[in-house]
């Protein structure tokens, strides 16, 4: 190369460079994406966060039937990073190792030295994508577990290093159970569901169109250097879980543990520890120095085992993103039970809890006394053919609506009168005279004498009493206020912060919604203290 071509491709590395930095790697990092989607179809979001995972070092399983374009989501990705070293393999039950790692050298083996040309196979590759793996042989797939773990191929006497950033695999099927692949299958952080275009507009375009290109065009500045990757990688260890994502996780750890018997989802400490690093790439390639709500929408990819718990999972995660809200210094939940607690402490020490009547003691029971006149039918307006009762109904029978007999002041029934409770708190009496007569007496009501209702305040309670449980109310009240405040600051162009191209616009709103509930929970609980509070006036 003379002088005059080493300038101008100087030049054009610098140009790149220059460019690069006048971007945010969130714009960086969406142009990328929609160039590497040009003529896509319902895969820019699989492709945007196969991207996230090959920035942050995590392996990817795409699951999905055949013929929906896993390997051209995988052969785009590589297109993303300046190399050249590019492997892939479709594989089944007759593929040797020599496909994966490289044939036998000749040369070598006549030097009686067993080693495997490697150059241009996966030891050698900084990508690579392996459709169909789990049809693969045990052999292939125990050395795979180890460039995987160790990034390291043993290749004759040599342990040669393995620059592999990202493997893709594909299948349109799990692992099965008891075949030891549960190492092997653990290991790919990321499994994302690939199926068939949905939408017919989109399925038009597809029928329309010419066969997407493998490698579509990229603008050198977007494009990722293998030296950017690693100082990237290097850099999201200064991302911080917040606190908002870890009573994300927590709750969602509490969901699997409980619902284990049904869904028998195992999240290993190592995948969760690979998933958190996932959230930090995410936050970071977003410019935040500290993960959020949307970050944490990426666990719903990572915690699924098979196709059958998918979609179980996917809502536990979005229910706790949803639930969770902002983290608090202050535990909620004992707010609320000691505001409880002050609750039925005003009501049983400051108010009746029960409506209290005029009653009269026999023997010590209480009655309810009954003084009436019961006129005979067609003579109301004579006295002398009314007839005088007076008796006692007992007060149990206040809450019933049985059948009974009113008894005299010296406890005795009297059969002659019947009573019953109407629900609502007055007594029907019935009066039936036995004589030879047989006269017929009109019914009449009794009703008991209310001398406190249910709620009224009761008098000469405790001064200091009262003053204590209002001041206790006060500093609930006052704690919830200085939460909200800090809730409602916090939200304040928070769904702005929220914004990535690694998530869905929908997605994000769940988050939102959370915050906005929990916004309104507080309110109506700092609401429940002044009502409290006033209970104390």
């Amino acid at each position: 190369m003379n002088k005059k071509s080493e300038q101008h491709l100087s030049s054009k590395t610098l140009n790149k460079t220059i460019n690069a930095q006048e971007m945010s790697i969130q714009d960086r990092i969406s142009r990328l994406l929609k160039q590497l989607n040009t003529n896509m179809h319902e895969r820019e979001k699989i492709l945007a966060i196969t991207l996230l995972g090959a920035i942050s070092g995590q392996n990817t399983f795409l699951y999905g039937p055949p013929g929906t374009a896993k390997s051209l989501i995988s052969r785009r990705l590589a297109c993303a990073f300046e190399t050249s070293n590019y492997f892939e393999c479709l594989m089944n039950r007759f593929t040797t190792p020599e496909e994966i790692f490289g044939p036998i050298s000749i040369k070598e083996l006549k030097a009686d030295r067993y080693v495997r040309q490697v150059e241009g196979y996966l030891p050698t590759a900084d990508f690579a994508f392996l459709d169909e793996i789990w049809k693969s042989s045990p052999a292939i797939l125990n050395n795979l577990l180890t460039i995987i773990n160790e990034h390291i191929f043993k290749n004759g006497n040599e342990r040669i290093y393995v620059p592999l950033k990202s493997l893709i695999s594909a299948s349109n099927e799990v692992p099965a159970e008891n075949q030891g692949l549960d190492a092997l299958y653990d290991r790919f952080i990321l499994r994302l569901l690939v199926p068939p275009i949905q939408e017919n507009d989109n399925f038009n375009l597809l029928l329309n169109s010419k066969p997407s290109a493998e490698r579509p065009v990229i603008s050198p500045e977007l494009v990722i250097s293998i030296e950017e990757l690693m100082q990237w990688r290097k850099q999201l260890h200064n991302v911080q879980l917040s606190n908002d994502t870890l009573l994300v996780i927590q709750y969602i750890r509490q969901e699997l543990c409980d619902k284990f018997d049904e869904l028998k989802v195992y999240v290993s400490d190592r995948r969760w520890q690979r998933a958190a690093l996932l959230l930090k790439a995410s936050a970071f390639c977003n410019g935040r120095k500290e993960t959020n709500h949307s970050d944490t929408v990426l666990l719903k990819y990572c915690l699924w085992t098979t196709p059958e718990n998918r979609e179980a999972v996917e809502h536990i995660v979005m229910n706790a993103i949803e639930s969770c809200g902002f983290s608090s210094d202050v535990d909620l939940s004992y707010l609320d039970r000691e505001k409880d607690k002050l609750d039925k402490e005003i009501n049983n020490e400051l108010y009746y809890s029960e409506d209290i009547y005029e009653t009269y003691r026999f023997n010590g029971k209480p009655y309810f006394k009954v003084e009436k006149t019961v006129s005979m039918e067609g003579y109301s307006q004579h006295r002398d053919y009314n007839k005088e009762i007076i008796g006692l109904i007992p007060i149990e029978k206040f809450k019933t609506k049985d059948n009974f007999n009113l008894l005299d002041l010296n406890g005795n029934i009297i059969k002659q009168v019947t009573c019953i409770f109407d629900g609502q708190g007055s007594c029907k009496i019935k009066y039936e005279d036995n004589s030879y007569y047989g006269r017929k007496y009109n019914d009449t009501k009794f009703t008991p004498k209310k001398l406190i209702s249910k709620g009224d305040k009761k008098q000469d309670v405790n001064k200091r009493l009262i003053q204590s449980l209002s001041i206790s109310v006060k500093e609930i009240r006052q704690e919830l206020s200085s939460i909200l405040k800090k809730v409602e600051d916090k939200n304040k162009n928070y769904k702005k912060q929220l914004q990535s191209p690694f998530i869905a616009e929908n997605e994000i709103n769940v988050a939102v919604i959370g915050i906005l509930k929990q916004i309104e929970q507080l309110k109506l609980r700092i609401i429940d203290c002044e009502r409290l509070e006033s209970l104390c006036q």
